[in-house]
């Protein structure tokens, strides 16, 4: 199902019974029809939660993770206090470019999911920019 975000928004409206998880995954299912990942330029999805921020490349035609990071790993939760922060974002953007020059991949899509690209969305894509990989 893909929907505008006109569509979205009057479903929205007028509905009054729709679910803020139904609204998201409408939204994040409109999304996904633009940000496809192939084995030449897979795929960075990015998952925010309150307390933690998770990072992925994704090969979508063979439908495989090929690297994961996220704030809970030992080696980053030892550099930081806490993995609510813009600085957190920032190492997990450079540590997953890091990881993913290892596995000879250069170019990404970035997926910011139904998140706006600011605050620690846009620190973890600077990050990564930062150690290499483009977008």
């Amino acid at each position: 199902m893909k929907f505008s975000k006109k569509v979205l928004c009057r479903l929205k409206r007028k509905n009054k019974r729709l679910k803020p998880d139904m609204y998201k995954r409408l939204k994040r299912q409109s999304l996904r029809g633009s940000v496809k990942g192939n084995i030449n330029r897979p795929r960075l999805s990015v998952y925010r939660s309150n307390q933690n921020i998770y990072a992925q490349i994704i090969d979508d035609s063979n439908a495989k993770t090929l690297i994961s990071c996220s704030s809970l790993d030992r080696a980053i939760k030892l550099k930081i206090k806490n993995g609510r922060t813009c600085d957190t974002a920032r190492l997990i953007g450079q540590k997953i470019a890091e990881l993913s020059l290892k596995k000879n991949i250069t170019k990404i899509v970035f997926d910011r999911g139904p998140y706006i690209y600011h605050g620690r969305i846009k620190a973890l894509a600077d990050g990564a920019r930062s150690a290499g990989l483009q977008f």
